[in-house]
């Protein structure tokens, strides 16, 4: 909670300035991550498992979380978009042969800049926009499950006392995006929005700070919006 007051607290201080010399938009509402996921395979769970080489994967859960983007107008068709949001949490499971596994969870904070073009089509009411830009997305308070180290213990890799744990590496990634802007009044208006964005991090499993298991995921998701929008 501390990170995300921290993150939209900066947000505001750098976008407020710029509201005085022209629109400034702020847009509020719900924000779904929805992964269209693909991983390499668990080869030493495979190993120490007995299962089939390269028979599993690891899979990420849809999360919807308070969505928040802010809106900066260079003129009538460039706008300079941030895109902000609550902290997402995602459940990590295992694919084929461990379907229904929980791996671990995670949470992300996903913050993503684009340059947007929009659309003049003769009504101001109506301005749709395409955009492209860059995220970055960091995960935290990343945990791996019972189930996992049950596994390991079960199977002799750790003991009951050691420490068994999960991290995600940040990603770097590009972003495109479509959506409409739709004019109530002279202030109000709603605000829709789906973005594409290349997430793509390495999981470590570590026994006692050391690396045993490492897998790459290509979380690679799908973002959507609808929120109310609000011109200054």
């Amino acid at each position: 909670m501390k990170r995300s007051i921290l993150s939209l607290g900066v947000l505001f201080g750098l976008l407020s300035g710029s509201a005085l010399a022209n629109d400034f938009s702020v847009n509020v509402g719900a924000i779904s991550v929805m992964p269209d996921d693909s991983s390499g395979a668990l080869n030493v769970v495979e190993s120490v498992a007995g299962l089939d080489a390269n028979s599993t994967g690891v899979g990420v859960n849809t999360n919807t979380q308070l969505g928040l983007t802010f809106d900066y107008a260079l003129d009538s068709n460039w706008v300079i978009e941030l895109v902000a949001a609550t902290p997402f949490s995602h459940d990590i499971t295992g694919t084929g042969s461990l379907a229904g596994v929980k791996i671990g969870d995670t949470k992300h904070l996903p913050p993503t800049l684009l340059a947007q073009y929009h659309f003049d089509i003769g009504s101001d009411m109506f301005k749709p926009f395409v955009g492209v830009g860059a995220n970055y997305t960091t995960f935290f308070d990343d945990q791996v499950s019972p189930e996992v180290k049950n596994l390991l213990v079960a199977t002799g890799v750790a003991s009951t006392d050691d420490s068994v744990d999960l991290a995600l590496e940040n990603s770097w990634g590009l972003a495109l995006q479509a959506g409409v802007n739709v004019k109530v009044n002279n202030d109000w208006g709603v605000h829709f929005m789906v973005s594409k964005i290349d997430i793509d991090t390495t999981g470590d499993v570590r026994l006692n700070g050391n690396t045993i298991e490492s897998v790459d995921v290509q979380i690679d998701p799908y973002v959507a919006m609808v929120g109310l929008r609000y011109t200054f």
